[in-house]
């Protein structure tokens, strides 16, 4: 199958503005993709991205995988490596930028003020990431139970995460979710 080009450059522009505003990773702009490919396009369901989501959470590297999986996804290995370039790109050019700039002014204060301004933006960006991933994986009753009690379990213990998804997957192969 080959992608259409306006698909390529539709996500191509999305992602690469996302990646101008995924303060504290690509985590901080799940709900913006969730938003665009699921709501938005249409171009997968919930559960489609909350499996994406899952995979990119257990696969070894950095989380930002789960935008080559959206972009397979949607236009297959062209769209996976046009939504990964557009993620990295323009936000490793804009880093380099800024970072031999940040270094200088290390103990300026309007520096201190800004990082101290972004902590908080980046707590919210997460906090919301998780509630649309939640959202989106609990389809049941039983889902909700367990999607809470995987949070609790996550946030009371320092348990390996691979250990609570184990645990997921067992669930479901058993038939329970």
């Amino acid at each position: 199958m080959k992608p259409d080009g306006g698909i390529l450059l539709t996500l191509l522009g999305y992602f690469a503005l996302m990646s101008l505003f995924a303060i504290g990773g690509a985590n901080g702009a799940i709900p913006e993709m969730h938003r665009l490919v699921v709501e938005t396009r249409g171009w997968m369901t919930d559960r489609q991205f909350a499996d994406m989501f899952a995979l990119a959470q257990v696969t070894p590297g950095p989380n930002v995988i789960i935008v080559t999986l959206i972009g397979y996804h949607v236009a297959g290995i062209a769209g996976a490596l046009v939504t990964t370039l557009g993620m990295c790109g323009p936000a490793c050019a804009f880093a380099l930028f800024v970072g031999r700039v940040w270094d200088r002014f290390k103990n300026a204060r309007w520096r201190i003020a800004i990082q101290a301004g972004l902590v908080p933006i980046s707590i919210g960006l997460t906090a919301a990431s998780a509630l649309i991933v939640a959202r989106a994986a609990s389809t049941s009753w039983v889902s909700v139970v367990l999607t809470l009690v995987a949070a609790a379990v996550s946030y009371r213990l320092t348990l390996n995460p691979l250990w609570v998804f184990a645990v997921a997957a067992l669930l479901g192969l058993a038939g329970v979710i």
